[in-house]
């Protein structure tokens, strides 16, 4: 397996681009099984899990095109000739679920297997299938798979209320929507960017759908999809993660395409902790208003509070700030697993259940660490940079699942590091 090496060295100055979504990314190409029609995708991040989008959704018979060095996805869906998400594919990435949905409002029936993805917890599908079953599908769970079909004239519209919120269930509920006979109420909805984004997509290609980005989502069905084209926007969680590595090493970085609406919690937390964040034609711009950072306390929650996604690179940051912080994780159960790596460079954290206590040291050390999922992989890689001495974070597999070029990004800025094949 490959490692990543890193060495600190010092404030980082220059500009990083940011990409497309990689979340919304991955709920816009299932959209294309709504149609027959082509639906184009452009802005797409190039990742090891858009690859595996991609395997899963020609294994259903959809044409999917990789243009423009990967960063335009041109699909179509006209001639889906099986309707059996396959275990094999499914279980490298929860995303694939999102398919469900879709085919079962498309032609009225699917076998889809229960999802894998990092491990962080148990992140049932319940609330997916519940928000099917609201729409008239019938569920029988077998042998690992979820064999679903709609009845005799496809979904009908009724009210989806979530007892919790859930992006991909909103997503699912919301794709499946947008074919079923009369209005859908999807209550106790997401309200994430990608949602919003999703929407927009939807409405291009013929949807109706009111209230994306509030906690109520109104969708009149419609007989059919068109084909479309649509930019995928930018990826706030990559955004959030750059935006770190001046706060952690000092400096100035631009992150262009950077827009607060997207991180506004986040940079809430900047801020109290002594990071300036200016919004600029270009993007943001990031530096360190003081030479030691404050302690701050973090609580992860829905969009549009801190996302659950930022919370390990934020703690890497918190590792060296001055003072103590509280990080409360209410999204995902075991999300602290890189909490013992970045002890082993010197970090001061004590985790008890669904809380983690950092207290700030002086100076991370350089040492051998694992990445133990995809946030938790890069949030190593931030505490290395500002870490005296060699970092070597092993494992970076979970890296590709989410940033792309992550070495060329960091070095452009001026940060040693490096990416050393494995054996």
């Amino acid at each position: 397996m490959d490692s990543i090496i890193v060495t600190g060295n010092g404030p980082l100055s220059g500009q990083i681009p940011i990409a497309g979504a990689k979340n919304a990314c991955l709920t816009l190409m299932p959209a294309t099984l709504l149609s027959e029609e082509p639906l184009t995708l452009t802005n797409a991040p190039r990742l090891s899990d858009i690859r595996t989008m991609t395997t899963l959704l020609q294994s259903l018979g959809a044409e999917v095109q990789s243009l423009q060095d990967g960063q335009v996805l041109a699909m179509s869906s006209h001639d889906i000739n099986n309707h059996t998400a396959d275990y094999d594919i499914v279980r490298k990435m929860r995303a694939s679920i999102l398919v469900l949905g879709p085919m079962l409002a498309r032609d009225g029936h699917a076998v889809v297997s229960l999802p894998g993805g990092c491990a962080i917890g148990a992140r049932p599908v319940d609330l997916h299938l519940r928000a099917l079953e609201a729409m008239g599908a019938e569920l029988d769970l077998r042998d690992g798979y979820v064999h679903a079909k709609a009845p005799s004239g496809g979904l009908r519209g009724g009210t989806v209320d979530f007892p919790l919120v859930s992006v991909g269930a909103t997503e699912n509920a919301l794709m499946a929507a947008t074919l079923a006979k009369g209005t859908t109420v999807i209550k106790n909805a997401a309200r994430e960017p990608e949602i919003v984004d999703l929407a927009d997509c939807l409405r291009r290609m013929g949807a109706q759908i009111e209230g994306d980005g509030s906690p109520t989502i109104t969708v009149q069905g419609v007989d059919r999809l068109g084909g479309a084209t649509h930019r995928v926007v930018t990826d706030r969680i990559e955004l959030g993660t750059y935006m770190l590595a001046p706060a952690i090493c000092g400096g100035e970085v631009t992150l262009l395409g950077g827009r607060i609406d997207l991180v506004g919690a986040f940079c809430e937390k900047l801020d109290a902790a002594g990071i300036s964040v200016t919004e600029t034609p270009e993007g943001l711009t990031v530096s360190r208003k003081t030479d030691r950072t404050k302690a701050v306390d973090v609580t992860t929650e829905p969009f549009p509070g801190f996302p659950t996604d930022l919370q390990a690179q934020m703690m890497a940051l918190l590792c060296t700030a001055d003072g103590t912080s509280v990080l409360e994780e209410k999204i995902f159960e075991n999300r602290f697993m890189h909490a013992p790596e970045l002890m082993r460079m010197g970090a001061r954290i004590d985790v008890h259940g669904g809380h983690a206590r950092v207290t700030g040291v002086e100076k991370l050390k350089g040492a051998p660490v694992m990445a133990t999922d995809l946030r938790a992989s890069v949030s190593l890689i931030l505490a290395g940079l500002a870490a005296e001495g060699e970092t070597v974070v092993n494992r970076v597999y979970h890296l590709d699942r989410g940033y792309e070029h992550v070495v060329r990004k960091l070095s452009g800025v001026g940060a040693k590091i490096e990416r050393v094949k494995g054996q």
